[in-house]
């Protein structure tokens, strides 16, 4: 769990993924698309992934990837990002914890 938080704090903007997982792919070219430059963690290429896995699942991610934090704070899954996107707050957020400039 320690090592979650660490992580997800480094950059203003971190997802966690496998990289077996097409709606990590999408989530991924979304933050690109938009400007911004996640730091990924691939799970499934971490010796400690599945320790990461069960940590993200106790922090309610489910399914566990993607899980996208924003200015260290747990934002959700591919779901939860999309309705972020359609209603435009995505972007903003990602302005506010300085992930992308205008």
């Amino acid at each position: 769990m320690d090592r979650i938080g660490e992580l997800a704090s480094k950059k203003a903007a971190v997802i966690f993924t496998k990289s077996s997982c097409f709606m990590c792919h999408s989530i991924k070219a979304l933050f690109y698309d938009i400007g911004a430059s996640p730091a990924i963690h691939e799970l499934d290429e971490d010796p400690k992934g599945k320790e990461m896995e069960w940590a993200l699942r106790s922090l309610g991610c489910n399914p566990c990837v993607p899980a996208v934090f924003i200015g260290g704070k747990y934002v959700g899954s591919s779901k939860d990002i999309i309705s972020l996107q359609v209603d435009g707050s995505l972007k903003q957020m990602l302005i506010d914890a300085k992930a992308i400039w205008l």
